[in-house]
């Protein structure tokens, strides 16, 4: 009798061990974390990026935001300008990079795997200036642009300046150029503009992340030129609308395509757009300098996260690709309060296919 009780509480043990095995099973099955998470619980995870100085202030807020929604996850995003951030992706040493400038053919083929463009949103690179008296909406036209930065135009009251300005008191004042000192996409932008509007410029210096300036001096990123054209009186300089807000200094209104003088604002810039979102690359690197349209702003581009197309880790992948959708739909809303422009629709749609397409070892990690 005895040993019938034992092997009854025996039996009775076996059976709630396997019951308890089998539950344990099940809930494995139905709370599934996150692709590359084997235990079901959100991993701590790092992302590394640096790149274009241009989308700092808007990047800066969106990781900020996206701490809320995933607090697993760490961003950290240096303003280096673009040459640095695509140096750092085509080593290697970045799990993401910002660049203003689309990567050319070349550098493309030196990186060790396929990298794709995901564009975030649309900036203005605006003409700014230091001149005691003078605010925003001074004139200014592609052939004086290009003087000034050619050298050729060296003096504030120079006729060439009077003569669009005739309401604005100009100074008997030496014009100090300040330019980027880094690879830079804001320069990319700006020298494609004067590529496209001045013959002598397109031969003499070209377009490029880093030039030959003529003229001027150097200052390390977007806070850097806005910083020397502010601490400089006659200074002149480029940079992106943002910076020229939040340090308010004054931006000229530029004579564009079709002939009107345009001050840069998310609408014009938006309109410069307009157009080249129509006909959008599949790879999405595009030029939308000197566009056409009544209301397009001349000095326009696109600013983009450059990633891997396959991902060597599995859990940073993962987090990135939910990154990147995040960034291009939520994020997309604190875009204009920082006065940058949205993406518009259709190439919201490729840059869903683009994020899509980011796998580890063949198995896409958009879920």
């Amino acid at each position: 009798m005895a040993k019938k009780s034992k092997r009854v509480v025996v039996l009775v043990m076996a059976l709630a061990l396997l019951m308890l095995v089998t539950a344990c099973g099940k809930s494995g099955e139905t709370g599934k974390g996150p692709v590359g998470s084997s235990d079901g619980k959100a991993q701590s995870v790092t992302l590394n990026g640096a790149g274009a100085s241009f989308p700092y202030p808007l990047y800066s807020k969106w990781i900020a935001e996206y701490k809320k929604v995933a607090p697993n996850v760490n961003i950290d995003y240096q303003s280096i300008g673009s040459g640095g951030g695509i140096k750092g992706i085509t080593e290697e040493t970045l799990d993401f990079a910002g660049s203003d400038a689309p990567m050319t053919d070349e550098q493309m083929r030196k990186a060790p795997g396929q990298i794709f463009h995901i564009p975030t949103v649309m900036g203005a690179v605006v003409i700014t200036y230091n001149l005691d008296g003078v605010n925003s909406g001074l004139k200014l036209t592609p052939e004086v642009i290009s003087g000034i930065f050619l050298g050729k135009i060296k003096k504030w009251n120079d006729p060439a300046l009077t003569s669009l300005n005739p309401d604005v008191k100009l100074p008997d004042k030496d014009i100090t150029v300040v330019h980027r000192s880094d690879g830079s996409g804001t320069t990319n932008i700006f020298t494609d503009y004067l590529s496209n509007v001045s013959k002598e410029w397109k031969e003499k210096v070209g377009k490029g992340t880093a030039v030959e300036w003529p003229v001027g001096i150097g200052a390390k990123g977007n806070e850097g030129v806005a910083g020397t054209v502010k601490q400089t009186p006659g200074g002149i300089g480029y940079i992106e609308l943002a910076y020229a807000v939040q340090n308010r200094l004054p931006y000229a209104f530029i004579k564009n395509q079709a002939g009107k003088f345009v001050e840069p604002t998310l609408e014009t810039t938006t309109a410069a757009a307009a157009g080249a979102a129509a006909n959008m690359p599949e790879d999405m690197r595009v030029s939308i300098v000197n566009a056409p349209g009544e209301n397009s702003y001349p000095i326009a581009g696109y600013t983009y996260l450059l990633v891997y197309k396959d991902q060597k880790d599995k859990d940073k992948g993962t987090e990135l690709v939910k990154f990147l959708w995040w960034a291009i739909h939520d994020g997309e809303k604190y875009a204009k309060d920082l006065l940058y422009a949205p993406l518009p629709e259709n190439v919201v749609k490729l840059a869903e296919a683009k994020i899509k397409q980011i796998n580890y070892q063949g198995q896409p990690l958009y879920k």
